[in-house]
């Protein structure tokens, strides 16, 4: 919604800068694993997992890393067994964090990721304690540039959607996850650029100030950047 940033729009916002510090083929990985872990392996038939590689090749990644990444998230890598949990829990300001993961070491990740909470303001709770205030949808997003509102509304005219915010220069779609492949075959023939993933929403947001923001926005960096972490959701915006 206008004049509101949502962490979805912070991490789109921070993109540049992520990839000037290097890490953007870490993040790519991130998201081709979880897309082909959640949707199977086959590009024609997981949208997530197509949109995922379509960017990691945009970025130049190569495809030795891209089919790294697909064979991690379909558990198709030799001698290495991955298994996914949820890890919930609180930020600062009572914020909730709900974070995914894949690890070949349960042991190893839990402890790391409990500490890096505890020790920035937040702190894991009993599973199902925050999952109930998410929901799954598909999201796509499309830059204004590309597309007026009008001509966005005749081509999503005849599609079934929840909703559409205006964020800054963005069009964010909200979609049914059994809808979010119907919208990209749209968009894909029409040929509009986009970005798009099935993933958690929040029901509800808790407003927070930047200065009470900052460090909620501190803590769910260092969880993002641990290797065994996929995503991160919250229910936060900065109003």
């Amino acid at each position: 919604m206008s004049g509101h940033s949502k962490w979805s729009t912070i991490k789109r916002k921070k993109g540049a800068a992520d990839a000037k510090r290097g890490v953007i083929f870490t993040r790519l990985s991130k998201d081709i694993s979880l897309a082909a872990r959640q949707g199977g392996g086959d590009i024609d038939m997981n949208p997530s997992l197509r949109l995922a590689v379509k960017k990691a090749k945009a970025a130049n990644m190569p495809s030795a890393n891209i089919e790294r990444a697909i064979k991690k998230g379909t558990g198709d890598l030799p001698g290495v067994k991955f298994e996914d949990f949820e890890y919930e829990g609180y930020g600062p300001h009572s914020v909730a964090i709900l974070i995914e993961i894949m690890t070949d070491n349960k042991n190893r990740t839990l402890p790391e990721i409990r500490s890096i909470m505890t020790k920035n303001g937040g702190n894991l709770g009993e599973s199902g304690c925050v999952n109930w205030m998410f929901e799954r949808k598909g999201i796509v997003s499309v830059k204004s540039s590309e597309i007026t509102e009008d001509s966005l509304m005749n081509i999503l005219d005849d599609v079934d959607i929840e909703d559409i915010n205006i964020d800054d220069d963005f069009y964010e779609i909200i979609t049914k996850p059994e809808d979010f492949q119907e919208i990209n075959s749209l968009f894909e023939k029409n040929g509009i650029q986009f970005e798009g993933e099935v993933s958690l929403v929040p029901q509800s947001l808790i407003q927070l100030s930047l200065d009470e923001a900052d460090k909620v926005v501190k803590l769910l960096e260092l969880i993002e950047n641990h290797d065994d972490v996929q995503k991160v959701h919250t229910n936060f915006e900065v109003v």
